[in-house]
Protein backbone atom coordinates (compact mmCIF):
# COMPACT_ATOMS: atom_id res chain seq x y z
CA UNK A 1 0.00 0.00 0.00
CA UNK A 2 2.55 2.59 0.78
CA UNK A 3 4.58 1.66 -2.48
CA UNK A 4 1.25 2.29 -4.37
CA UNK A 5 0.61 5.55 -2.43
CA UNK A 6 3.93 7.08 -2.60
CA UNK A 7 3.71 6.55 -6.52
CA UNK A 8 0.69 8.66 -6.87
CA UNK A 9 1.88 11.41 -4.75
CA UNK A 10 4.62 11.91 -6.66
CA UNK A 11 2.12 12.66 -9.43
CA UNK A 12 0.67 15.46 -7.17
CA UNK A 13 2.04 18.62 -7.01
CA UNK A 14 1.42 19.27 -3.07
CA UNK A 15 1.84 23.25 -3.89
CA UNK A 16 -0.59 23.24 -6.27
CA UNK A 17 -4.57 24.35 -6.27
CA UNK A 18 -6.11 21.94 -9.19
CA UNK A 19 -9.18 23.26 -11.03
CA UNK A 20 -11.89 20.86 -10.11
CA UNK A 21 -11.88 18.60 -13.06
CA UNK A 22 -7.87 18.45 -13.60
CA UNK A 23 -8.43 17.24 -9.43
CA UNK A 24 -10.82 14.08 -10.27
CA UNK A 25 -9.18 13.23 -13.10
CA UNK A 26 -5.22 13.03 -11.24
CA UNK A 27 -7.97 10.89 -8.55
CA UNK A 28 -8.76 8.60 -11.16
CA UNK A 29 -5.45 8.30 -13.20
CA UNK A 30 -3.65 7.96 -9.77
CA UNK A 31 -6.21 4.99 -8.70
CA UNK A 32 -4.33 1.98 -8.76
CA UNK A 33 -5.99 -0.31 -6.32
CA UNK A 34 -7.31 -3.64 -6.64
CA UNK A 35 -10.99 -2.36 -5.61
CA UNK A 36 -13.56 0.37 -6.64
CA UNK A 37 -12.07 3.30 -4.66
CA UNK A 38 -14.52 5.63 -3.46
CA UNK A 39 -13.66 9.74 -3.60
CA UNK A 40 -14.16 11.35 -0.32
CA UNK A 41 -14.35 15.67 0.06
CA UNK A 42 -12.80 17.31 2.58
CA UNK A 43 -14.11 20.92 3.60
CA UNK A 44 -12.33 23.24 6.40
CA UNK A 45 -14.98 25.65 6.78
CA UNK A 46 -14.59 29.40 8.33
CA UNK A 47 -17.20 28.85 11.07
CA UNK A 48 -17.44 28.20 15.08
CA UNK A 49 -19.14 24.82 15.30
CA UNK A 50 -19.39 25.39 18.81
CA UNK A 51 -21.86 28.15 18.04
CA UNK A 52 -25.21 27.44 17.72
CA UNK A 53 -25.81 29.75 14.79
CA UNK A 54 -22.89 28.23 12.87
CA UNK A 55 -23.57 24.95 12.61
CA UNK A 56 -23.35 23.33 8.65
CA UNK A 57 -25.44 20.31 8.48
CA UNK A 58 -27.37 19.14 5.47
CA UNK A 59 -28.59 16.04 3.28
CA UNK A 60 -28.02 15.45 -0.62
CA UNK A 61 -29.33 12.85 -3.14
CA UNK A 62 -26.14 12.97 -5.20
CA UNK A 63 -27.63 12.73 -8.79
CA UNK A 64 -25.17 9.68 -9.69
CA UNK A 65 -25.38 8.09 -6.28
CA UNK A 66 -22.58 7.17 -4.18
CA UNK A 67 -21.96 3.48 -5.60
CA UNK A 68 -22.55 1.84 -2.61
CA UNK A 69 -24.92 -0.51 -1.25
CA UNK A 70 -26.47 0.91 1.46
CA UNK A 71 -28.06 -1.07 4.34
CA UNK A 72 -31.16 -0.03 5.87
CA UNK A 73 -32.70 -0.38 9.30
CA UNK A 74 -36.43 0.85 10.00
CA UNK A 75 -37.55 1.36 13.46
CA UNK A 76 -41.44 1.36 13.36
CA UNK A 77 -44.38 -0.54 13.86
CA UNK A 78 -47.99 -1.36 12.22
CA UNK A 79 -48.47 0.14 8.86
CA UNK A 80 -45.18 2.15 8.61
CA UNK A 81 -43.19 -1.33 9.10
CA UNK A 82 -45.10 -3.05 6.67
CA UNK A 83 -44.78 0.10 4.73
CA UNK A 84 -40.78 0.37 5.37
CA UNK A 85 -40.40 -3.91 4.21
CA UNK A 86 -42.28 -2.96 0.35
CA UNK A 87 -39.83 0.23 0.16
CA UNK A 88 -37.03 -1.96 0.62
CA UNK A 89 -35.69 -1.32 3.94
CA UNK A 90 -32.59 -4.60 4.67
CA UNK A 91 -34.99 -4.46 8.01
CA UNK A 92 -37.86 -3.23 9.77
CA UNK A 93 -38.30 -3.66 13.82
CA UNK A 94 -39.47 -2.09 17.07
CA UNK A 95 -38.28 -2.78 20.82
CA UNK A 96 -36.98 -6.34 19.58
CA UNK A 97 -34.84 -5.25 17.29
CA UNK A 98 -33.60 -2.12 19.64
CA UNK A 99 -32.93 -4.89 21.80
CA UNK A 100 -30.63 -6.74 19.67
CA UNK A 101 -28.44 -3.41 19.18
CA UNK A 102 -28.20 -2.55 23.41
CA UNK A 103 -27.37 -6.45 23.88
CA UNK A 104 -25.42 -8.14 21.04
CA UNK A 105 -24.20 -4.74 19.75
CA UNK A 106 -25.69 -5.50 17.00
CA UNK A 107 -24.75 -2.67 13.88
CA UNK A 108 -25.34 -4.21 10.64
CA UNK A 109 -26.65 -1.19 8.79
CA UNK A 110 -25.61 2.08 7.60
CA UNK A 111 -28.62 4.20 8.01
CA UNK A 112 -31.31 3.78 10.79
CA UNK A 113 -34.60 5.79 9.59
CA UNK A 114 -37.60 5.72 12.19
CA UNK A 115 -40.82 7.16 12.58
CA UNK A 116 -41.48 10.24 15.35
CA UNK A 117 -43.14 7.61 17.64
CA UNK A 118 -40.75 5.69 17.90
CA UNK A 119 -38.60 8.72 19.76
CA UNK A 120 -38.34 7.19 22.36
CA UNK A 121 -37.66 3.38 22.21
CA UNK A 122 -34.72 4.58 19.45
CA UNK A 123 -33.32 7.24 22.76
CA UNK A 124 -32.16 4.14 24.83
CA UNK A 125 -29.77 2.99 22.23
CA UNK A 126 -28.90 6.61 21.14
CA UNK A 127 -24.97 6.41 23.47
CA UNK A 128 -24.75 3.61 20.93
CA UNK A 129 -25.89 5.37 17.50
CA UNK A 130 -24.85 8.60 18.18
CA UNK A 131 -20.86 8.38 18.03
CA UNK A 132 -21.27 6.15 15.26
CA UNK A 133 -22.78 8.58 13.42
CA UNK A 134 -26.29 6.48 13.02
CA UNK A 135 -28.60 8.25 15.33
CA UNK A 136 -31.75 9.30 13.63
CA UNK A 137 -32.51 12.86 13.07
CA UNK A 138 -35.11 15.14 11.47
CA UNK A 139 -32.55 17.31 10.00
CA UNK A 140 -31.44 14.80 8.06
CA UNK A 141 -34.81 12.96 7.02
CA UNK A 142 -34.41 10.27 9.10
CA UNK A 143 -36.83 10.72 11.58
CA UNK A 144 -39.94 10.93 9.44
CA UNK A 145 -43.49 9.84 8.59
CA UNK A 146 -42.85 9.54 4.74
CA UNK A 147 -40.84 6.39 5.64
CA UNK A 148 -41.26 5.22 1.85
CA UNK A 149 -38.90 8.40 0.43
CA UNK A 150 -36.53 8.29 3.32
CA UNK A 151 -35.41 4.62 2.10
CA UNK A 152 -35.77 5.60 -1.38
CA UNK A 153 -33.90 8.81 -1.17
CA UNK A 154 -30.55 6.92 1.19
CA UNK A 155 -31.11 4.19 -1.13
CA UNK A 156 -30.78 6.78 -4.29
CA UNK A 157 -27.36 8.42 -2.78
CA UNK A 158 -28.36 10.50 0.01
CA UNK A 159 -25.46 11.67 1.74
CA UNK A 160 -25.41 13.61 4.96
CA UNK A 161 -22.61 16.76 5.53
CA UNK A 162 -21.93 18.02 8.92
CA UNK A 163 -19.55 19.47 10.72
CA UNK A 164 -16.69 18.11 12.93
CA UNK A 165 -15.19 19.68 16.29
CA UNK A 166 -12.57 21.15 14.07
CA UNK A 167 -14.64 23.01 11.41
CA UNK A 168 -14.27 20.13 8.80
CA UNK A 169 -16.78 18.10 6.94
CA UNK A 170 -15.67 14.91 5.36
CA UNK A 171 -18.01 12.96 2.91
CA UNK A 172 -18.04 10.55 -0.14
CA UNK A 173 -19.19 11.07 -3.18
CA UNK A 174 -18.82 8.07 -5.60
CA UNK A 175 -16.41 5.66 -6.92
CA UNK A 176 -13.53 5.79 -9.13
CA UNK A 177 -15.52 3.78 -11.94
CA UNK A 178 -18.00 6.13 -12.07
CA UNK A 179 -15.87 8.20 -13.98
CA UNK A 180 -14.73 11.60 -14.37
CA UNK A 181 -18.25 13.10 -15.96
CA UNK A 182 -20.40 12.03 -13.28
CA UNK A 183 -17.90 12.32 -10.36
CA UNK A 184 -18.08 16.09 -11.40
CA UNK A 185 -21.65 16.22 -11.38
CA UNK A 186 -22.21 14.75 -7.72
CA UNK A 187 -18.92 17.22 -6.34
CA UNK A 188 -21.11 19.53 -7.75
CA UNK A 189 -24.47 19.27 -6.54
CA UNK A 190 -22.55 18.46 -3.16
CA UNK A 191 -21.00 21.58 -2.89
CA UNK A 192 -23.61 23.59 -4.15
CA UNK A 193 -25.48 22.06 -1.23
CA UNK A 194 -22.43 23.27 1.41
CA UNK A 195 -22.24 26.71 -0.25
CA UNK A 196 -26.35 27.22 0.08
CA UNK A 197 -26.20 26.26 4.03
CA UNK A 198 -23.69 28.92 4.95
CA UNK A 199 -25.11 30.29 8.14
CA UNK A 200 -25.78 33.79 8.00
CA UNK A 201 -24.22 34.42 11.15
CA UNK A 202 -20.99 33.34 9.50
CA UNK A 203 -17.98 36.28 8.33
CA UNK A 204 -15.35 36.10 6.56
CA UNK A 205 -14.35 33.47 3.79
CA UNK A 206 -16.65 30.75 4.06
CA UNK A 207 -14.90 27.77 2.51
CA UNK A 208 -10.94 27.91 3.57
CA UNK A 209 -10.13 24.99 1.63
CA UNK A 210 -11.08 22.15 -0.44
CA UNK A 211 -9.10 18.95 -1.13
CA UNK A 212 -10.76 15.59 -2.52
CA UNK A 213 -8.78 12.03 -2.49
CA UNK A 214 -9.75 8.51 -3.15
CA UNK A 215 -9.86 5.64 -0.22
CA UNK A 216 -6.07 4.72 0.01
CA UNK A 217 -4.80 8.01 -2.12
CA UNK A 218 -3.02 10.96 -1.03
CA UNK A 219 -5.35 14.38 -0.89
CA UNK A 220 -5.18 16.69 -4.01
CA UNK A 221 -5.88 20.16 -3.22
CA UNK A 222 -8.90 22.12 -5.03
CA UNK A 223 -9.02 25.91 -6.04
CA UNK A 224 -11.82 26.84 -3.28
CA UNK A 225 -14.28 29.29 -4.71
CA UNK A 226 -16.84 30.76 -2.36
Amino acid sequence: MNKRYNEAKKLIDSTKLYEVEEGIDLAISTSKTKFDESLELHLKLGVDGRVADQQVRGVVVLPNGTGKKVKVLVIAKGDKATEAEKAGADYVGAEEIVAKILNDNWLDFDVCITTPDMMGVVGRIARVLGPKGLMPNPKSGTVTLDVKKAIEDVKAGKVEYRLDKFNNIHVTFGKVSFGKQKLMENYEALMSAIIKAKPAAAKGQYIKNVSICTTMGPGIKLNARS
